[in-house]
This record gives C-alpha cells, sequence and structure tokens, in this order.
C-alpha cells in the first residue's frame, strides 16, 4: 500500500489532505505536536482534530514528533513513501516577530530536515510544499490602488487588475515580516531540491486558505476567526486600510485536490500562486457583512488604523499557471459556500 506523509496533520490544510488521501486509498503517516496551542493557546489549538482523525481513519497513523527533529523525522520515510504533503509551519506574521528563533526553524530548518529525509530515504516521493504569498511581502501594495466603497482594487489598466498577482512578482526589496521571510527561505529550499537534486518538488504560495477544520485564532486565520466572532458574539478588531483590504479565500478541499493533481502528473522545482482568485475574493468589510447574514447577527468590530507589518491591501491569485498544467483542475467553493460551511461548523462545535 502507497503512504503518504502530511505534516501538520491536525491542521486545516493537514486534516482535509489526510481526509483526502485517506478517502484515495493510501495509508496516511500524519505529523503534528500541536504547536498551534503554543502559538495562539486553547483557541488555536489542533487536538480536537488529532482525535477526530484516529477515531473515523482506520488507515491513519499519529506521529507526535517535531519536524526539526532529523531522528524523529528520518525513520518515518523510505521506499514506502510515495507522497509528502508539508503543511506544517508557524503560520502568524504578528507572532513570528515575538520569537524569531522558533519561528525561523520551524518554518525553514523543519522544510530542510525533511527534504533531507525525503532525498536520503525517499527520493522518488512526490513532494508538496504549502508556502504563501507572504514571500512576495509588500511588493503588492506597490500596485496602483483605487479605493471604492467597500475594497480596493488595481487601477483596471493594470496587468494584475483581471486575473490577479502572478508568479512573476518580485520576493525581494520588499517588507516581508519575520514569517515571510522564515517561509521565503523554505519556498526557495523546496524549488531548490527539486532543480539541484531532481526531487519531485511542488511549491504553492497560498492566499487565504480557509474551510471548517480552521482553528482559527486572532492572529491566524482571518476568515476561520472572523466567524468565530460573528458566531460566539465575542469583539473583532480590523486592522488597517479602513477594512477594505481584499483577500482571495481558498476553501481547503479545493487545495487539497490541487495537491492530489500534482501527485498524479509530478515535476520539478514547480512553483504555483493558489488561491480564492478573481472566483473567490472578499475585503474585511465584505466578509463581515456576508458573516453577519449567514449568523443572524450583528459583530461588535472596531476598525484600528494601525496595519500589521507586512500586511497585504490587496492580494488576488493569478491562478492560471496551474491550470495551463493541471486542465481537470476545478473550484468545486465560492466565497458564500466556503463562509456557510465555516458558521455551521461552529455552531455545530459550540
Amino acid at each position: 500500500m502507497s503512504v503518504a506523509v502530511v505534516t501538520g496533520s491536525a491542521g486545516l490544510i493537514g486534516s482535509e489532505t489526510c481526509r483526502f488521501l485517506h478517502e484515495k486509498g493510501l495509508d496516511v503517516v500524519g505529523v503534528d505536536n500541536d504547536l498551534r496551542a503554543y502559538f495562539f493557546g486553547k483557541d488555536g489549538s489542533t487536538g480536537w482534530m488529532r482525535e477526530h482523525l484516529e477515531r473515523t481513519l482506520p488507515r491513519y497513523r499519529h506521529v507526535n514528533a517535531d519536524i526539526r527533529d532529523p531522528a524523529a523525522m528520518e525513520p518515518l520515510f523510505g521506499p514506502h513513501v510515495s507522497l509528502v504533503v508539508h503543511t506544517a509551519a508557524q503560520p502568524s506574521h504578528d507572532w513570528a516577530a515575538r520569537e524569531p528563533l522558533t519561528d525561523f526553524t520551524v518554518n525553514a530548518n523543519g522544510t530542510l530536515v525533511l527534504l533531507e529525509a525525503v532525498r536520503n530515504r525517499s527520493p522518488d516521493a512526490v513532494f508538496i510544499f504549502t508556502s504563501t504569498n507572504k514571500v512576495y511581502g509588500d511588493a503588492p501594495n506597490e500596485l496602483p490602488l483605487i479605493e471604492q466603497p467597500t475594497r480596493w482594487e488595481p487601477d483596471p489598466s493594470h496587468p494584475f487588475a483581471e486575473h490577479g498577482i502572478d508568479e512573476s512578482m518580485r520576493i525581494d526589496q520588499s517588507k516581508h515580516s519575520l514569517f515571510g521571510a522564515s517561509k521565503a527561505a523554505a519556498d526557495l529550499l523546496v524549488q531548490e531540491y527539486g532543480r539541484y537534486f531532481g526531487l519531485k518538488t511542488a511549491t504553492f504560495r497560498g492566499g487565504c486558505l480557509t474551510g471548517p477544520a480552521h482553528s482559527g485564532a486572532e492572529l491566524h486565520g482571518f476568515l476561520a476567526y472572523l466567524a468565530k466572532c460573528v458566531v460566539t458574539g465575542r469583539p473583532y478588531t480590523v486592522y488597517g486600510y479602513k477594512g477594505k483590504q481584499v483577500r482571495d479565500n481558498i476553501h481547503s478541499y479545493d487545495l487539497v485536490t490541487a495537491l492530489w493533481e500534482v501527485f498524479r502528473a509530478p515535476r520539478a522545482g514547480a512553483v504555483y500562486n493558489l488561491g480564492g482568485s478573481r472566483h473567490a475574493n472578499v475585503s474585511v468589510l465584505e466578509a463581515i457583512a456576508l458573516c453577519e447574514e449567514l449568523a443572524g447577527r450583528e459583530l461588535e468590530y472596531t476598525v484600528s488604523e494601525q496595519a500589521r507589518a507586512g500586511d497585504h491591501i490587496w492580494y488576488v491569485s493569478d491562478v492560471r499557471r496551474f491550470q495551463a498544467d493541471y486542465p481537470a483542475w476545478r473550484y468545486r467553493y465560492g466565497m458564500r459556500e466556503t463562509l456557510e460551511e465555516i458558521v455551521d461548523a461552529l455552531r455545530t462545535r459550540r
């Protein structure tokens, strides 16, 4: 039986990946030590999802280990491993400034440990890495943006206006946040192991990854945390840009089906922007209004003038490079469908 190793297996993308691959017939080894609870407290813990995976997936084996530890990672690999999906990370640019060493070692060193384990023990495996649009730093903020009633939009004459930001956006000479820098280091390592060593690697520079399995916290998980605040009556703070900053949002299922396409027809050193694109994007103000409508209650929120360091004013992914390489892939979820699932899941968990 083919084996997949999934890091961050109890997180949003990791858990969706585990369920999907298990359904496809693979044995799944999940690696997750719930560092999210350390990063974000009880709100961010993924312990509930780990228990769910162990209870519901007969061919799932959980490994409570740190991806930075070569002695713990090496034994998980061998010729039986055909796929590695690396989703484990310190995911918050705000949190990274608190403990830069922790952020960098998890995101960059941890990725290097896994790549070496694959190169030495599973060289034929496909290695897929969930990177981030934060590798571009705040370079997207240099776009000519026009303020509209509820959002910012690029000047229609700009090449990115119609389809979004493509992979030609530079990743240097901009302010990243320390998180963006550590993820950029990992991003480049994954590319290099594909180009230099010939490993079958793919890097996905995600927009906002979201879905009902997200353990949203204030410092990470924009849409899930916003919905949590609306459903529970918790106050919410919008940071900067009048709440008109735009994010594209891709449902975890749609991302995982993209990962599956890569597994079936891998390349070496591939890089893709993958988010909600023009198919699914929303400003913070628009997301608040939609959440209020779906939850049937108003949100108490304030708008701070202080923006988060390295934050994007407008980010919409151009996914056409991925669609050109994998034309069978399609979105299943739009913005409304995604938020409906998140709100329903939050109500159920309460």
